[in-house]
């Protein structure tokens, strides 16, 4: 009887460690990944892959930021495994500002910039000598100056590349307006509801996070075919790494794609996944 006992003990102990053995395994496999994101709709995009996410044995953290100064800093730093912001143009100046090597994961949506005014129905409706506000994000300049030209008010100096473009690179302002463009990013809601400015030139992002509509509130919509398309971004080397490329394929899908559209209504446009 004894004999029997100590080796039905012997069996409940090898089955326990077995047990933990597995359990260890099991969380060893799960990676934990920090990405960096604007409130809205980055944030919500990631949370909308968070369960397919850890299906695929990847936590996924998300820390919202309010600015655009930060996410890459702390990219840079390390404190984040990646960040979704940015489009290529703002990346490429950044890295140019600040010595840095972040690079592109690929593409995930487009928010449409869009001109907004209390005031009037349309660009070309807006008197002569008005003044035009802008953030003070440079390498938005031109998606504003595209969205102008195409209304006809400026015209560019040959050669321009419209992705470096500032105000200094227009040749013709028909109406010699003003631009003011040394205002925040997130405030732009703000000084339109405020009725300040002809037109007030606004984020897709800020604009559906204060309320508006863009297809349906803005005078002037950017179009679908832009180069300023919604990135993740991450640090040189590491686009190759197992989560990154499962967060991406996540992004991608044409699932993720299908609720960006349904979700928001052309206020976000979901991109195809090339051109890194």
């Amino acid at each position: 009887m004894k004999k029997k006992w100590i080796a039905g003990l012997t069996s409940i102990v090898a089955v326990s460690l077995l047990l933990v053995g597995c359990g260890k395994s099991s969380s060893t496999k799960e990676t934990t990944i920090t990405v960096g994101a604007s409130n809205i709709p980055h944030s919500e995009i990631l949370k909308h892959v968070q369960p397919e996410l850890k299906k695929e044995g990847v936590n996924l953290k998300i820390k919202v930021f309010q600015d655009y100064v930060l996410p890459n800093k702390d990219l840079a730093n390390k404190d984040l495994d990646a960040n979704y912001f940015q489009h290529i143009p703002f990346l490429k100046n950044w890295n140019k500002q600040n010595n840095g090597t972040l690079v592109s994961a690929g593409n995930v949506h487009l928010e449409p910039i869009g001109a907004y005014s209390k005031k009037y129905k349309s660009l070309k409706a807006i008197p002569s000598g008005s003044t035009i506000l802008v953030s003070n994000n440079v390498a938005d300049y031109g998606r504003v100056l595209t969205i102008l030209r195409d209304a006809g008010l400026v015209t560019l100096k040959s050669g321009t590349d419209i992705t470096t473009a500032t105000f200094k690179d227009i040749k013709d302002n028909k109406k010699n307006l003003k631009f003011k463009t040394d205002l925040e990013p997130k405030l732009m809601p703000q000084f339109y509801n405020n009725k300040e400015g002809a037109a007030v030139f606004i984020n897709a992002n800020y604009a559906v996070q204060a309320g508006l509509d863009p297809t349906k509130d803005s005078i002037a919509l950017e179009k679908n075919s832009s180069p300023y398309v919604n990135i993740v971004a991450v640090r040189k080397g590491d686009t190759k790494k197992p989560a990154i490329k499962k967060l991406m394929k996540a992004l991608q899908s044409k699932g993720t794609q299908q609720w960006i559209t349904k979700k928001y209504k052309g206020a976000v446009v979901p991109a195809y996944p090339n051109g890194k």
